[in-house]
């Protein structure tokens, strides 16, 4: 929350090209008993907005691993590192996925054949988004997990490899983040859903508030039961 009172240099860092690595920690509701005001509930959206300003936001160790390499190696413009304050779950990778996660998004876990529908996270909502999708998996759904650590590397690939993560096909599209949600429509689209909170009147533990705003893998996995159920009466519709 406190990257608003050094918002000026880092706005002058992003015009002059300066190669500056900005470490901001405490990133969500994840430190809801410091109360609303320590809460950055819409910063990262407008972070995200400021041209030449590279956001890599880590799920885990080997995110934040390659997220501190892409800034030290980005000679063009600064770039900021947001870190959660709570312990996360490490992601299992192979060795494919270790050199895509420097593409800024990659498929985390894959679908068995076309996804049907695709969870877009980043951050610490990568940890439950997983659950969720492995959940939907042993039902028998083909569900794709995208992390997203960085949207400025990931829309400056070339456009076969992000159709490759985000194919054009699946417009069942659900992206979540805890935090506003103006940074996501993009990519889910009319059809998606972006799953966040623009709320700053709450106090309480971390784990509590992202169960009252529905930031947990249930929850995740109700909305793309409803997407998925969406499919299934639009195909009818069109059929009669």
């Amino acid at each position: 929350m406190f990257s608003d009172y050094a918002r000026n240099a880092v706005r002058v860092a992003a015009i002059m090209h300066c190669p500056t690595t900005l470490v901001y920690t405490h990133d969500s509701i994840g430190l809801g008993e410091d109360g609303p005001t320590h809460q950055p509930i819409e910063h990262l959206a407008s972070l995200r907005a400021m041209p030449n300003l590279h956001i890599w936001r880590p799920c885990d160790a080997v995110e934040s691993a390659v997220s501190w390499a892409a800034a030290l190696e980005r000679k063009n413009g600064p770039t900021a590192l947001i870190f959660t304050r709570q312990g996360l779950p490490q992601q299992a990778r192979t060795p494919e996925q270790l050199v895509a996660l420097r593409k800024g998004g990659y498929v985390l876990i894959d679908s068995n054949g076309p996804p049907e529908a695709i969870v877009i996270a980043t951050g610490s909502e990568v940890g439950f988004a997983a659950e969720a999708v492995k959940e939907l998996q042993a039902a028998g759904k083909r569900v794709r997990l995208v992390s997203m650590p960085c949207c400025e590397a990931f829309d400056a690939q070339p456009a076969p490899y992000r159709e490759s993560v985000l194919p054009a096909s699946c417009t069942r599209r659900l992206a979540v983040e805890a935090g506003a949600t103006q940074s996501w429509w993009r990519y889910v689209g009319s059809q998606g859903r972006v799953h966040g909170h623009r709320e700053l009147r709450r106090l309480g533990q971390g784990p509590d508030l992202f169960k009252h705003f529905g930031l947990t893998a249930a929850d995740l996995k109700a909305q793309v039961e409803q997407l998925l159920a969406e499919v299934t009466t639009d195909s009818f519709l069109n059929s009669t």
